[in-house]
């Protein structure tokens, strides 16, 4: 069911309001110290705080035992895994290991040596983590995966969440068949391929006559009001922790060689911030003795991190304006987060015009057969600059993380498509075509 909404939720949101949501159990998971404000460092039990820090309402990060996980974590543990996919990194997350979780299993999705658009971009050790590859085409089912099992092992129905409609639709391909209910704000104008999918899988959807910021200020109004299990990113911690998997996996296919560069496109922030922190963990777990370089690309039209970052003030809103609807924000809700992770990891903020964006496309697609949606191909845009203006060397190992199929938005991509040829349906209509056309003609 989809719901068209203004300002106020109404008679749709009553009937989902009867859905109880039981209290959180109390219960605690050996390999988890508890929560800390990345703003005012104070700390507090895994079940003691789900969002935001009570006291100054930073954002939480999960802190984990790493002196238990040094004893059991191992190179050779994880070869003896057979588990392809995040949850082999359950020992890496805040849920129960022997709790319950999804049926759809994202993750272990393919590191491809990129050496054609390397060459195009003058990099000689260039490699794409498709995570387009995932079960709803998008890197945030990782994020989804991870804060429904939290979730489903509390025993709660229902999951309320805002989405420019990747996570929203990753939300609802995790819940399906679980017996949760996903209940989603989007924005009226989201893709609807991604509309599409949220249907199917059989979310409530209501579609809120405003942008992204509008959708999920909304979400958070409501669930403050209904008691509902908030998935936002940027606010339930857990998103992040899904998305830092994605981190291990480069690790492990790399070898356990650390890349030189990770290059990511970058709207709310969760994404950059969750990398960061599984380069971090897997440091921490004794797993990797160095760090990479962290990237994040905005679109021209949504790059309030990427200013702040340049300038060391404080970040602003701005209003998006851009093709690459997953990273169009006004307010990045993680921002914070994602400019620490690039002062630690000495990287730095490309900003790229939608232009640039386009060509970023049709050069995946047609280098590496790699179809990225317009936020994705944000990255190799990015890339390309950087490579040109000299801020990645040639030699270093270079990861851009695709984090969403450009089957995702059509339209997008039909933006940087040429439009087919015509032609009759007569062999004398295609002679003279291909008479056009002499590089169609076999030797």
């Amino acid at each position: 069911m989809m719901a068209v909404i203004g300002g106020k939720t109404g008679k749709f949101v009553a009937k989902i309001r009867k859905m109880a949501l039981p209290k959180h159990e109390n219960r605690e998971i050996s390999n988890v110290l508890g929560l800390r404000c990345h703003s005012c460092k104070r700390e507090y039990p895994l079940r003691g705080s789900d969002y935001l820090c009570p006291y100054c309402d930073g954002n939480l990060s999960v802190d984990y035992d790493f002196r238990l996980l040094r004893k059991t974590l191992s190179r050779e543990a994880f070869a003896r895994n057979g588990d392809l996919s995040l949850w082999r990194y359950c020992a890496l997350l805040p849920i129960d290991p022997a709790g319950r979780r999804p049926f759809a299993r994202p993750g272990w999705t393919p590191l491809l040596k990129a050496e054609r658009l390397g060459r195009a971009l003058g990099l000689l050790d260039l490699h794409l983590k498709d995570d387009g590859r995932n079960p709803s085409a998008s890197l945030k089912d990782r994020a989804s995966a991870v804060v429904l099992a939290d979730a489903m092992q509390k025993g709660i129905s229902l999951i309320a969440g805002a989405s420019t409609g990747n996570a929203a639709s990753s939300l609802a391909c995790m819940a399906a068949g679980t017996g949760v209910k996903p209940l989603v704000f989007v924005p009226a104008a989201a893709p609807p391929a991604k509309i599409a999918q949220l249907l199917l899988y059989g979310a409530e959807v209501l579609a809120v006559r405003g942008g992204y910021d509008q959708a999920f200020d909304l979400c958070l109004d409501a669930c403050e009001e209904f008691g509902w299990y908030n998935r936002n990113t940027g606010f339930n911690p857990f998103t992040r922790e899904g998305k830092k998997t994605c981190s291990f996996e480069i690790i492990e296919q790399f070898g356990w060689r650390v890349p030189d560069v990770v290059v990511v496109s970058v709207g709310d922030g969760n994404i950059l911030s969750g990398l960061w922190k599984g380069f971090l963990d897997f440091k921490s777990a004794g797993l990797i003795d160095s760090l990479p370089r962290m990237v994040a690309v905005q679109a021209k039209g949504s790059a309030a991190i990427a200013r702040a970052f340049s300038s060391g003030k404080p970040i602003r809103p701005v209003k998006a304006n851009t093709i690459a609807d997953s990273i169009s924000v006004n307010k990045p809700r993680d921002g914070d987060m994602a400019r620490r992770a690039l002062r630690q990891s000495r990287g730095f903020a490309v900003v790229v015009s939608d232009e640039e964006i386009l060509d970023a496309m049709r050069l995946c697609a047609r280098s590496e057969g790699v179809f990225a949606e317009p936020a994705a191909a944000a990255a190799v845009a990015g890339l390309k600059r950087a490579a040109a203006e000299g801020r990645i060397r040639p030699r270093n190992r270079v990861v851009a993380v695709i984090t969403g199929s450009g089957l995702k938005d059509v339209a997008g991509a039909m933006r940087a498509a040429p439009k087919p040829r015509s032609v009759a349906p007569a062999m004398s209509a295609l002679r003279a075509l291909v008479k056009k056309n002499r590089s169609w003609v076999t030797p």
